[in-house]
């Protein structure tokens, strides 16, 4: 069968190792399949066949990929895209049934990734060595015809001067650092310059505080704390324990290779103008700067003081503020979150039309679970469970992600929206940075499968945390198959994550045909209800102007604030900014026709000018200031009362025409003195005596 690209998909049984169902494989791969049992050795001519007629090829097979890439390059055609079909879905003990994921896995393979933008870094070689002992100065030594080197001793260890340095050594305490390969700066506390007579061991001079060192590159030799958090992803920051010989060898070797320019991913694409962080100098949502490992992500500052600031040369990728971001401010790239939903509908999609093709397979064709993993631990873990295990169940699905921790709510509620019964992440035993995300994540899509009768007491999403491929397999295999009583839905993820993910949930209660209308979610959900103690309300409309989405709205027409539900990201600016406190959340979702549209909360009657007749305010605004100023001197007639009642530009005009001093007042009091007090006692004394 042809794809809609024309596309070939190049199936090899790995000299009959795997038992192919070439009918279901078929069926679901979205291309025409063709076989063969060698296709790297004594049929690489049908490799050479298909790549000849110029469409697009994808080979069902890893192993073997730099051949066939590198006879690709030679005949001047595209790179094919690779599957791995042996170690995910044939070799394994359920592999006969393996039939629907294999077409499933060449299906999504063929989905296009869009390229990643990238960030330059440039580093000229200038090198910071941290150390205590002499450990760093032969570092140093190792490196000084490489770099430009500056050695800062702590000086808690007497070191022997070398007979001669090609570099500076220095004492001093490195305080704390900011920055990234090519540019970094050090505070150093105690900054010394040794003395030149320094004999057995180092002796230096007074010492400065506050001094600055700036670097491409730091070696961190000192066997102190790291001068960053998550210290090993920052790029151009080595750090190694001195005692450990094996560790300082491979710093010192990984510094000689930091000079040049380098190209970074930039994993995180931000849009400021859609940051829910702070208005008026409100700080609203944190999420991101909660949750960020390594310190990537600070508030802005002067014109950008009402957003974050995402550093695209510190942040090392994990993802955690894309997966939590909830006005899609902040997305990953590496794929985007609709790249990454499109690979997934195409996998469970094929996987169904494929198992449709093989009815009599059992497990293979039931209940579809979502293996989620990244390229370092995900896929040895798979190759080993598949050389020396029984490999991944046939309903197990496995997806490569870049970063685990990237995982959306999108993703996961559109993985369940087109027929996953369940969802698995694997991460490592040791845990990883950004985590909490994920799990956020996690339970939010559980808690909105439960409220629409669809969770299962075994959670359709959560997490493996394991670096044994056997504990994995096992975990697996025990899931229950508990499949959803009602067909996928087929819809395409549209716009942000945000409202990929809602378009999810909203498929997935209409295939249930669930009666829910509103769901309860857990605190931080992008989604929900802000509600507006009406009593207290006094429409002044703060909440319109700081509501980064425009859930809240008012009406240039008439007194009256509006909500939108579908457009609350529960950002909390809102409630933070009422000057009355009558704003509460609520992390929710709602289903109700209402939620998609502009719904009334509060409206009151518009006050005229009786002067001009212009709408200005509320008669109840106006009512309430007269209130409050009644027993004010100034307000105390009731025709100077009635000024409150104009507009602004008739009260105005009566102030000036209409004889109003604002500084006249009632008569004051007579002053006085001591002997007026000391008088006025003694006659009270005479009066109380006669």
């Amino acid at each position: 069968m042809s794809g809609t690209d024309g596309r070939i998909a190049l199936v090899c049984s790995c000299e009959d190792t795997m038992r192919l169902d070439e009918r279901a494989v078929a069926r679901g791969c979205g291309a025409e399949l063709r076989m063969a049992e060698q296709l790297c050795m004594a049929q690489l001519d049908r490799f050479m066949a298909a790549l000849s007629t110029g469409r697009p090829l994808t080979v069902a097979c890893t192993a073997q990929a730099p051949l066939f890439a590198q006879e690709a390059a030679e005949a001047g055609a595209p790179a094919p895209t690779f599957v791995n079909i042996r170690e995910h879905a044939g070799w394994a003990a359920e592999g006969r049934a393996a039939g629907p994921k294999m077409a499933a896995l060449i299906a999504a393979a063929a989905e296009p990734m869009p390229a990643t933008p990238l960030v330059p870094l440039r580093s000229e070689g200038v090198t910071l060595v941290l150390g205590r002992d002499a450990v760093a100065l032969e570092a140093a030594a190792r490196l000084a015809d490489r770099l430009d080197l500056t050695v800062l001793l702590t000086g808690a260890q007497d070191v022997t001067p070398p007979r001669s340095a090609p570099f500076p050594v220095m004492k001093g305490r490195a305080r704390n650092a900011t920055g990234y390969l090519g540019a970094f700066e050090v505070t150093v506390d105690g900054a010394a310059m040794p003395r030149p007579s320094s004999r057995a061991r180092y002796e230096f001079g007074p010492g400065k505080d506050g001094a600055v060192s700036r670097a491409d590159i730091v070696l961190d030799l000192s066997g102190g704390a790291p001068l960053f958090p998550a210290h090993e992803v920052r790029q151009g920051y080595l750090r190694a324990d001195p005692a450990d010989a094996a560790a300082v060898e491979r710093a010192i070797a990984a510094a000689a290779e930091l000079t040049g320019t380098f190209d970074k991913p930039r994993f995180i694409a931000f849009e400021g103008s859609l940051c829910a962080h702070a208005r008026n100098r409100r700080n609203g949502c944190t999420r991101c700067i909660d949750l960020c490992p390594t310190g990537a992500i600070t508030p802005g500052t002067g014109p950008l003081k009402d957003q974050v600031v995402i550093s695209a040369e510190i942040c090392a990728g994990c993802g955690a503020c894309a997966a939590v971001c909830p006005t899609g401010a902040a997305t990953y790239t590496l794929p985007p979150a609709a790249a990454m939903a499109r690979r997934i509908r195409t996998l469970l999609l094929a996987y169904r039309v494929a198992a449709q093709a093989a009815p009599g397979i059992g497990a293979g064709g039931q209940a579809p679970v979502l293996l989620l993993h990244d390229e370092a631990q995900g896929e040895p873990m798979l190759d080993a469970l598949a050389r020396h295990g029984d490999g991944l169940p046939a309903r197990v699905l496995p997806l490569r992600v870049n970063e685990p921790t990237a995982i959306d709510l999108s993703l996961l509620a559109g993985a369940f929206a087109w027929g996953a019964s369940a969802v698995r992440v694997l991460l490592p035993a040791r845990g990883r940075h950004g985590a909490e995300g994920l799990a956020r994540n996690i339970e939010t899509v559980n808690a909105a499968l439960a409220g629409m009768g669809l969770g299962h007491p075994s959670p359709r999403a959560a997490v493996i945390e394991t670096d044994d491929p056997f504990t994995l397999g096992e975990a697996l295999s025990a899931l229950p198959r508990a499949p959803f009583g009602f067909a996928p839905s087929t819809h395409q993820a549209i716009g942000t994550p945000r409202e990929m993910a809602l378009q999810a949930l909203r498929a997935l209660r209409r295939a249930a045909g669930s009666g829910a209308t509103t769901v309860a979610l857990p605190a931080l959900a992008p989604f929900g209800a802000a509600h507006v103690a009406v009593s207290g309300c006094t429409l002044c409309l703060a909440c319109t102007s700081v509501c980064p989405t425009s859930a809240f709205s008012a009406n240039p027409e008439t007194p009256q604030l509006r909500f939108l539900e579908d457009a609350c990201v529960q950002c909390g600016l809102c409630a933070a900014t009422c000057p009355e406190k009558v704003i509460t959340l609520e992390p929710r979702l709602n289903f109700a026709e209402s939620a998609a549209a502009p719904q009334v909360v509060k409206q009151e009657e518009p006050a005229a000018c009786p002067r001009c007749g212009k709408l200005f305010g509320t008669k109840a605004s106006i009512a309430r200031v007269k209130a409050k100023l009644a027993a004010h001197w100034m307000f105390a007639d009731p025709a100077k009362q009635a000024i409150l009642e104009l507009c602004e530009d008739c009260r105005i005009t009566e102030a000036t025409s209409g004889g109003l001093d604002p500084y006249a007042g009632p008569a004051r009091p007579v002053t006085k003195t001591t002997e007026d007090y000391l008088r006025e006692a003694e006659r009270a004394k005479k009066a109380e005596e006669g």
